[in-house]
C-alpha cells in the first residue's frame, strides 16, 4: 500500500470530524439521546439476517449471546452487515445496539462521550440477558467498540456480566492517527472545538483524560477474557501494537501473522475480513477453535 494512501484514510477521518464539530449542535450529557435509528429500523433491517431476534435462545454449543459493539461514525447495522450473518449462520444469538449518538446528527454514531456511551452499553446488556434468559454475554467490537466497553466492565460491573471480549482494532491506549493529532494544538481552539461538539473523538486520543482513568492500574478485570485482533495495515488507530492488552486471559493477535498476504486495515478488519471474522469464532468458542489460515476467507 502506498504511504499516500495509508495517511488518506486517517486524514478524512480528520476532516469529517472537524467538519462534524463545526455543524453539530452541543452534544447531550445522558444516554438518553435520541437514536439515530429507531429499534423497529434496526430489528427490520437485521431480523432479515437472523440478528437482533429476541426470540433467539442461545444453544448448547453456543450458550451466550452476542453483543456487538459499532465503532466511531458506526451504527448498529452497516458496521455488521458482514460479521453478523457470519456468526448467525454458526449458530450464536447475535445482537447490535446503537450507542453515542449526538442530537441532529443522523446515522454517523459514536461520537458522544465515551463514559455515557458505556452506559448505554449497560443497559443494553441487561435487555439481552433478559430476553435470552443467559447470565453472561460475550461481546465483540470494532475501533472504538472495542475499547468503550473495557470502562462498562471496570466501572459499571460489567465484569460480572461478561465472558469474553474481542475487539477488532480497538483503540484501547488511544490514537495519534499517524501523528496528525498531534497538529491540534498549533490550531488555537481546534481541540477545544473537538471536546466541546464530539467528546467521543477527544476521548479517543492517546493521553486524554479518559483513556488515562481507563488503563490506570492495568488494562484489564479478573473474570473476563480478552482477544485484540489487529492488522498492521491500520491507518487510524497508530501505532497498531497500541490496541494491544497487557494482563491475565488476554490473546494478542496480529492479522499477517496468521495470513502474510492479508491486506486489511481499520475498516475492512471489521467489515468484511473473513480471515478476522474465522479468529473471532475461536475467541468466541475456543473449545471448538481451529487453526486460522488464508483459507479461512473461505470457511
Amino acid at each position: 500500500m502506498l504511504p499516500w494512501k495509508r495517511a488518506f484514510g486517517p486524514l478524512a477521518a480528520l476532516l469529517l470530524a472537524v467538519s462534524v464539530a463545526t455543524t453539530a449542535p452541543a452534544v447531550a450529557t445522558t444516554p438518553a439521546a435520541t437514536p439515530t435509528v429507531s429499534p423497529t429500523a434496526v430489528t427490520a433491517a437485521a431480523a432479515s439476517s437472523g440478528w437482533n431476534n429476541y426470540s433467539c435462545k442461545p444453544s448448547t454449543a453456543h450458550p451466550r449471546p452476542v453483543v456487538l459493539v459499532h465503532g466511531t461514525f458506526g451504527n448498529s447495522v452497516d458496521n455488521w452487515l458482514g460479521l453478523a450473518p457470519y456468526l448467525v449462520n454458526r449458530g450464536y444469538c447475535v445482537f447490535s445496539l446503537d450507542y453515542g449518538q449526538l442530537p441532529g446528527v443522523p446515522f454517523f454514531n459514536g461520537l458522544g462521550p465515551i463514559d455515557k456511551s458505556a452506559e448505554q452499553l449497560s443497559a443494553y446488556v441487561d435487555r439481552v440477558l433478559a430476553a435470552t434468559g443467559t447470565s453472561k454475554v460475550d461481546i465483540v467490537g470494532h475501533s472504538q467498540g472495542g475499547m468503550m466497553p473495557r470502562h462498562y466492565l471496570k466501572f459499571l460491573g460489567g465484569a460480572a456480566k461478561v465472558n469474553a471480549l474481542v475487539g477488532l482494532a480497538p483503540d484501547n491506549h488511544g490514537t495519534t492517527l499517524l501523528g496528525l493529532t498531534k497538529l491540534l494544538p498549533h490550531f488555537p481552539g481546534a481541540e477545544d472545538l473537538l471536546t466541546e461538539k464530539t467528546p467521543g473523538l477527544a476521548d479517543q486520543i492517546a493521553g486524554s483524560a479518559f483513556l488515562t482513568k481507563l488503563n490506570a492500574g492495568g488494562d484489564t478485570v479478573p473474570g473476563v477474557k480478552y482477544t485484540v485482533i489487529a492488522t498492521r495495515y491500520d491507518q487510524v488507530v497508530t501505532p497498531y501494537r497500541s490496541q494491544f492488552l497487557s494482563g491475565p486471559d488476554v490473546r494478542n493477535v496480529t492479522l499477517q501473522d496468521l495470513c502474510a498476504v492479508n491486506l486489511s486495515e481499520h475498516l475492512a478488519i471489521g467489515l468484511i475480513d473473513r480471515i478476522a471474522f474465522h479468529e473471532v469464532t475461536n475467541a468466541l468458542d475456543p473449545g471448538r477453535a481451529t487453526p486460522t489460515t488464508c483459507a479461512s476467507v473461505i470457511g
